[in-house]
């Protein structure tokens, strides 16, 4: 049995009007192609759909008991094509990503903001979570985005550059530094230094190098929300580093930045996605917002 769509459409258009002449203009099509589909299907099922008369045209009583089901079978593909259509106009669907607590409470929601005001019937999760587990959450599914800093991603792992920002220093208004426009690795030697615990430290300074040798890394106060060291400073419990784009979190905590020199040490931030799993429309529209967002480097100024 091979019914087409055509053939269904033609079925009720016909079985609507009662007439061919006006389901052919309905459905703008000659009569006599209209009436090949229509023989066509009655063979297809071994049915006859209507009967004929000279005078009239009606449904049989199989055709009768075909009609509601084929109109539903019709009404549930348009309802389909139109789904389809909203989900490619990013009329409907969700957005999942999953990032560190500080991109979460600087960068992105003002990026999410943007993104709701051009798209406000996508639905829009943050998933704010440790760094390290950033990509798990994007092989496990419950996330389609995740974005952070660079790591070792694995086979099932897609990963893709976003930006790439440099370290600055953080401190109380009142601290000597603060008094520079610009700092040298040399300068924070022999100041406390609270960092980020896990590859933060390592990844630092192995980057800063021979630069390095100046500084107490023993006396490094490691603790896991950046919230946390940018308290510690407040308290004059030490300096910090991190990105330009927490600098509005960094204000509010009456806090400044400096930038930081000798060498300049640079973190890149990356897109992970999980390999060969097609990205929604509305999570790729998502990204291509994003990345057309920070592309130029307004929103770290």
């Amino acid at each position: 049995m091979n019914v087409t769509l055509r053939q269904l459409n033609a079925f009720v258009a016909v079985a609507d009007t009662g007439s061919f002449t006006l389901a052919a203009e309905r459905l703008f099509v000659t009569q006599s192609a209209l009436s090949a589909l229509i023989k066509e299907l009655e063979q297809s099922l071994g049915l006859r759909l209507f009967d004929r008369s000279t005078r009239r045209l009606r449904l049989s009583e199989t055709g009768r008991e075909l009609y509601p089901q084929v109109e539903k079978i019709l009404h549930d593909l348009d309802g389909v094509i139109s789904e389809v259509g909203n989900l490619k106009a990013l009329q409907r669907g969700s957005v999942r990503v999953a990032v560190p607590q500080l991109l979460a409470c600087t960068l992105l929601p003002e990026v999410m903001a943007g993104f709701h005001a051009q798209h406000p019937h996508l639905h829009l999760r943050l998933v704010d979570c440790a760094v390290e587990s950033v990509m798990a959450r994007v092989f496990s599914g419950e996330v389609d985005i995740g974005l952070g800093p660079e790591r070792e991603a694995n086979s099932d792992i897609d990963a893709a550059p976003l930006f790439t920002l440099p370290f600055l220093a953080v401190m109380p208004p009142g601290h000597p530094l603060a008094r520079r426009q610009r700092l040298d690795w040399d300068d924070l030697s022999g100041q406390p230094l609270i960092t980020l615990q896990g590859q933060f430290t390592e990844l630092l300074v192995s980057d800063v190098g021979e630069a390095a040798r100046g500084l107490n890394k023993e006396a490094f106060t490691q603790v896991t929300f950046m919230t946390t060291a940018l308290a510690l400073v407040r308290a004059g419990l030490g300096l910090t580093l991190c990105m330009p784009y927490a600098r509005v979190l960094v204000e509010q905590y009456g806090l400044v930045m400096r930038p930081i020199g000798d060498p300049v040490v640079e973190r890149s931030f990356w897109v992970f996605t999980r390999r060969g799993r097609s990205l929604t429309p509305a999570a790729q529209g998502f990204l291509e917002y994003l990345q057309a967002q920070l592309r130029d480097g307004r929103r770290f100024a």
